[in-house]
């Protein structure tokens, strides 16, 4: 698992407690957070609470009451990962109350906001505005102070989260750095005795239990007065009944409870309906594989020995903590208990990166009614929202749906909402991010159901949508269907696409414009074996050292490049390999065999193509041995020699390295840019450094 998945799951924290400064109904009361970065406690100048923390109550002074109580009810209609997952959308509401930082003696101004999750830490933050992003976000959409007090960034901009630097306003800790910055702060919080040190545990997904069909059934009977009990092993495994509907009972039971042949046994008790999650057996599939057969244990000693750990694990950020975490987990009791031979499952880890998708949205300026009849859906082009025009543009509109339209007194059209997101399918977004306007305006009607709509196009009379790179997603109509483009391009375009965008642990934006470079990379492949009217013409010839060279290089980097996991690197290995086969019009049979083997892991569907049917082979490409690279055919034979006049750089000029620094002399001398440069007059001396450069001086 990665260090930041680490970090959520086990975190060593520091537990501090803040006194209530003016305001509250009970200053002698505490709040108590939990915090990772003691060290920038100079730096806290505000406090957020979760709406559901139990202080909120009794500190929100009267005049806040209303607002904090209103944004309670809303935060309670959000999931708990809703309200992770809104990065965006800032909300929050000032309780009225302060707290003192035990540090600064600074007050702090105490908010509740829905981004602190009750269940975390104490439901408390210490916002650090200066040095983490959320808390940045929030001082800036409510103008509340930020205190630099690390070095590094550039807190006009954005925070600085980076756990590196050097402490600055913050007293005794000025030019410390964090490490040690953060043992002397808990030293000093600890003898204060305002705060301890505390590992706070954090797993997700802790319940066990599922209310569906699917995943394994427990083996779990209940009896007549309703208490558990586990089957005897003579009775296992509990198999799962074939059922007709798998739809919910609607009585919050499990599809498994209408199954009453099932459920009910003969001896009156009844099975339990739920079943388990379905990384509870994915938690050790992998073990099974050894010994699938196996029908008295799950794996047998001999074989989980001889097939020892898993070589290499891949998966992303989600999947390592819904599956991997959980089959270290059950490995580890496994070992502990001696039916397993390790304590860790799997030998190497890569987390890939998440394929992101470009979402395109609209902004819409209002659907309300009132003093507006019949309100309009208004949809304003980027870069309109606050125009002056753009009310100009309204009114416009508004005579055209309604010939009876007074415009108020100001001139300003009033009761249109303010600014709302709405996504558009980005397969209608054009290369400039405009969308054409009737089809605009067809989808605004079918989705708002409303034939009052009115745009406000830019100055250029065209309408461009907002942009962002976010996660591929439904419900941001960001989705990309890979049948789609294969259908255009081919599989293996797309497969050697995916890898060329970039360096597989990071997340990348999928973007479709330099997939006509791969497509074209892969007919120059084709054009090696076939001339324009589809004749072969691969040749039988010897190929030179060059050709052989170029091969053997591109064997050496791409096998090094594997075993990095460098996939996109392998692709561009591949594309010069191409481009100096293609200048060479190599197009023998011992070179292109190697290339086609070595290329079909990559693409697959072509290299058995031209394995097949340029090549002649009968068997499979996939049978043939992987080449391996020569390190003879890698050997310089020759150099290109810089040649400067008077330390200008005049010429150069490709010498075999076996030659002497006078041979070198002479051959330079002899070319005609530096006879041009001498005048063909002797020069006053010559430098030659063998294998590096020829200076002549004139």
């Amino acid at each position: 698992m990665s260090s930041e998945e680490s970090d959520n799951t086990l975190r060593s924290d520091i537990e501090a407690s803040f006194s209530f400064g003016e305001g509250a109904q009970r200053a002698d009361e505490v709040i108590t957070v939990f915090t990772t970065r003691p060290d920038t406690i100079y730096g806290a100048t505000f406090m957020v609470l979760a709406p559901e923390h139990p202080m909120v109550a009794e500190l929100t002074t009267a005049e806040n009451k209303a607002a904090v109580e209103e944004y309670i009810e809303a935060a309670k209609r959000k999931s708990e990962r809703e309200r992770m997952a809104e990065t965006k959308k800032i909300s929050g509401v000032f309780t009225g109350a302060y707290a003192v930082n035990p540090f600064s003696n600074e007050k702090m101004p105490i908010w509740i906001a829905d981004y602190v999750l009750a269940e975390y830490g104490k439901g408390a933050i210490m916002a650090v505005p200066a040095h983490d992003s959320r808390d940045y976000a929030f001082a800036k959409h409510f103008n509340l102070p930020i205190k630099e007090v690390v070095k590094g960034g550039n807190t006009k901009v954005e925070s600085y989260d980076a756990k590196d630097g050097e402490l600055i306003n913050s007293g005794n800790l000025n030019g410390l750095k964090v490490k040690d910055a953060i043992n002397k702060i808990i030293d000093e919080i600890e003898a204060k005795g305002i705060g301890k040190r505390k590992v706070n545990f954090r797993l997700r997904d802790a319940n066990f239990s599922r209310q569906r069909y699917w995943g394994e059934p427990f083996p779990v009977v209940y009896n007549a007065e309703g208490l558990p009990q586990l089957l005897d092993e003579k009775d296992l495994p509990v198999v799962l009944p074939d059922v007709k509907s798998y739809k919910p009972m609607g009585t919050g039971e499990s599809p498994l409870a209408s199954e009453t042949a099932w459920v009910n046994l003969p001896n009156g008790f009844k099975r339990e309906t739920n079943t388990m999650p379905g990384w509870a057996g994915s938690s050790w599939y992998f073990l099974r594989y050894m010994d699938p057969h196996n029908q008295t244990e799950f794996v047998s000693k001999e074989k989980e020995k001889y097939w020892g750990q898993v070589d290499f694990y891949i998966g992303g950020a989600e999947h390592a903590t819904g599956h991997l975490l959980y089959s270290r987990f059950w490995n580890n009791f496994l070992f502990d208990i001696g039916l397993v031979s390790h304590a860790e499952p799997f030998k190497k880890l890569i987390n890939q990166g998440m394929i992101q998708g470009v979402s395109a949205f609209l902004v819409t300026k209002g659907t309300t009614k009132g003093k507006i009849e019949n309100a309009p859906v208004v949809l304003v082009s980027r870069g309109m929202e606050s125009q002056s025009q753009t009310n100009e543009k309204i009114k416009a509109g508004l005579f055209k749906l309604n010939k009876n339209f007074i415009p108020p007194d100001d001139g300003i059209v009033h009761n249109i909402n303010e600014k709302i997101v709405r996504y558009f399918n980005v397969k209608f977004v054009h290369s400039d991010n405009s969308v054409d306007i009737p089809e605009l305006e067809e989808w605004a009607k079918s989705f708002y159901q409303t034939e009052n709509i009115i745009i406000v196009e830019s100055e250029d009379g065209k309408f461009y949508c907002h942009r962002e790179v976010e996660k591929m997603s439904k419900s941001k109509l960001n989705v990309i269907n890979p049948d789609d483009l294969i259908t255009k391009y081919g599989t293996d375009t797309f497969r050697m696409y995916e890898m060329f965008l970039g360096p597989i642990e990071q997340s990348k934006p999928w973007n479709t414009e330099g997939i006509d470079g791969v497509y074209r990379f892969l007919r120059k492949l084709w054009n090696l074996f076939y001339d324009r009217d589809g004749n072969k013409i691969i040749s039988d010839e010897e190929p030179t050292n060059e050709e052989l060279k170029i091969l053997h290089k591109t064997i050496k980097k791409v096998t090094d490049d594997i075993e990095r996991f460098s996939l996109n690197t392998c692709i561009s290995s591949f594309m010069i390999c191409v481009n100096e086969l293609s200048v060479a019009k190599c197009s023998k049979r011992k070179i292109l065999q190697e290339l086609v083997v070595l290329m079909s892991p990559f693409a697959p569907h072509i290299s058995e193509e031209l394995w097949h049917r340029a090549l002649g082979n009968s068997a499979s490409v996939t049978k043939h041995t992987y080449p391996k690279h020569n390190e003879e055919y890698l050997v310089e034979s020759n150099f290109n020699y810089p040649v400067s006049v008077n330390g200008k750089l005049r010429a150069t000029i490709s010498l075999p390295l076996t030659l002497s620094a006078k041979e070198i002399e002479e051959k330079a001398l002899a070319m005609d840019e530096i006879i041009k440069w001498t005048n063909g007059n002797p020069p006053k001396k010559v430098i030659v450094v063998v294998g590096k450069i020829v200076n002549v001086v004139v």
